[in-house]
C-alpha cells in the first residue's frame, strides 16, 4: 500500500475522482432507501448525490487540464491509512438515525482528505479547488446532522461534544475495545489449556502472562501501523497503538492474576480457575457492554457476539489442556 504522502498531484486528484463517484452511488442507495418511509430527506440525498457528482466533474476538469484524459489505476483502497466506507448501504430500511451518523462520517473524512491533500498541493489551481472542496464537505457534514426528522438547531457548544465524542470514539474506544477483545477472548484457549494440562497455578500464571503481553506487542503494532491518522482522524498511530496494546494485555491479564493463588492452599488450583471464570464473565459482559454503548451494536446482539465466543474459545481450552 502506499503512503498518502507519497502521492502526486496525479494520483491525489484520481483518487479523489474515485471517491466521490463511490459516495455518489452511496448517496442515491440511501435515497433510494428512504423514498418511501421518508420522501423529504431521501430528495436530500438525491441532491446530495448529485453534488458529489459535480465535484467528479470539476476534479475530472482540474485533471484533465494538468494531467490529460487517462487517470491511473489507483484506488483509495491502495492508500495507507486512506478513508474507507463501510458496506452499511447494502442493509435496507436502516433507520434514519443511522443513516445520519454515516453520513456524517463520510462527510468528516472527506473533509480532512480534501483539506490535507490542498496542504501538500503544489499546483495553485489544484490547491484551491482541493480547498474550496474541503469548505464545501464541511458544510455537508453540517448538513447531515440535520437528518433528524425535526428542525435542529445545534449551539457551536453542542458542535464541539459531537465532534469530541466522535473523536473519542475514534482514537480510544474502537482501538481500546478491538485490544480488550482481543486480549479476553485470545488468550482463553492457551490459558485454560496450560491450567487443565498442568493442574499448576505458578505454571498457568506464566502461560498466561506470556500470552496476554505478546498479544498487546502484537496488536499495538498492528494497530499503530494499519493508519497513520492523517485522513481518517483517528489521531496518532502510535497513541492509538498504546491504547489496543495496553487494552489486549489488561484483557489477557484478567482472568491470568487469579492464577497467582499459591499452589500451597489447599484445592488452589479449583479456587483460581474459579476466580479466572467468574473474572471472565464479567469481562465479556462488560465488552458486549461497551460496543453496544459505543459503536451502536444492539445489545443482544453485541451479548450473543461476545459471550457465545468466548465461552468457545474457553470450552476449546479446557479440552484441549484436559486431553
Amino acid at each position: 500500500m502506499r503512503n498518502f504522502a507519497d502521492l502526486t498531484e496525479r494520483e491525489v486528484l484520481a483518487v479523489a475522482i474515485a471517491s466521490e463517484e463511490e459516495d455518489s452511488r452511496i448517496y442515491m442507495s440511501f435515497a433510494e432507501d428512504l423514498a418511501e418511509r421518508y420522501p423529504d430527506s431521501a430528495k436530500l440525498f438525491e441532491e446530495m448525490a448529485e453534488e458529489e457528482k459535480r465535484h467528479r466533474h470539476m476534479l475530472l476538469e482540474m485533471y484533465e487540464q494538468r494531467f490529460g484524459p487517462n487517470l491511473p489505476p489507483i484506488r483509495r483502497e491502495d492508500v495507507k491509512g486512506f478513508l474507507r466506507r463501510r458496506p452499511i448501504w447494502l442493509t435496507k430500511n436502516l433507520s434514519l438515525d443511522t443513516i445520519r451518523k454515516e453520513v456524517e462520517t463520510m462527510e468528516f473524512q472527506a473533509q480532512r482528505f480534501y483539506a490535507k491533500a490542498a496542504e501538500n498541493a503544489k499546483d495553485v489551481n489544484v490547491r484551491r479547488l482541493l480547498g474550496d472542496l474541503a469548505e464545501i464537505e464541511k458544510g455537508h457534514e453540517h448538513l447531515a446532522a440535520k437528518l433528524t426528522g425535526e428542525i435542529l438547531k445545534p449551539d457551536v457548544r453542542a458542535e464541539e461534544d459531537k465532534t469530541r465524542r466522535r473523536m473519542f470514539v475514534l482514537q480510544y474506544v474502537q482501538p481500546g475495545l478491538a485490544g480488550l477483545m482481543d486480549g479476553s477472548v485470545s488468550t482463553l484457549a492457551p490459558l485454560f489449556a496450560a491450567a487443565f494440562a498442568t493442574h499448576q497455578n505458578w505454571q498457568t500464571f506464566l502461560v498466561g502472562l506470556a500470552a496476554s503481553i505478546g498479544a498487546g506487542i502484537s496488536m499495538g503494532f498492528a494497530e499503530a501501523l494499519s493508519d497513520d491518522g492523517s485522513l481518517t482522524g483517528r489521531g496518532s498511530p502510535w497513541l492509538r497503538g498504546t491504547t489496543c496494546g495496553a487494552m489486549t494485555t489488561v484483557g489477557g491479564l484478567g482472568h491470568t492474576i487469579p492464577y497467582l493463588v499459591p499452589d500451597s492452599w489447599p484445592n488452589a488450583f479449583w479456587v483460581a480457575t474459579a476466580i479466572a471464570c467468574i473474572v471472565v464473565f464479567f469481562e465479556l459482559w462488560a465488552i458486549a457492554f461497551i460496543r453496544a454503548r459505543y459503536m451502536d451494536t444492539p445489545f443482544l446482539q453485541a451479548v450473543f457476539q461476545i459471550v457465545l465466543g468466548g465461552v468457545i474459545v474457553l470450552g476449546v481450552g479446557i479440552l484441549i489442556g484436559a486431553a
